[in-house]
């Protein structure tokens, strides 16, 4: 299995890497996730090439069925979000 970096973590590492502080680093990682959020959320397709792409996706409505009763059920439509590694990150990966 593999290591987890979390938040803290990341940002002390591209702090150490850019020399700026946590505090700027975490600023503009914070920024760049709300600006994230903004545009999948309104419909906009965010893309950073060679690195990833992230969009909002549609589900249709759709039947299933409760594991406990066996009982059929309606589930109903709704979004999702797809995250599509590009080809540095994807070559980073090997």
């Amino acid at each position: 299995m593999a290591d987890t970096l979390n938040k803290s973590e990341l940002v002390a590492k591209i702090a150490a890497g850019t020399g700026e502080s946590q505090a700027t680093v975490d600023r503009v990682l914070g920024g760049l996730f709300d600006a994230l959020a903004d545009a999948v959320g309104s419909g906009t397709k965010v893309s950073i090439p060679g690195w990833l792409a992230v969009e909002r996706t549609e589900r249709a409505a759709r039947q299933g069925r409760n594991p406990q009763t066996g009982e059929t059920i309606q589930i109903p439509a709704g979004k999702s979000v797809k995250v599509s590694a590009g080809s540095k990150l994807k070559a980073a990966a090997k």
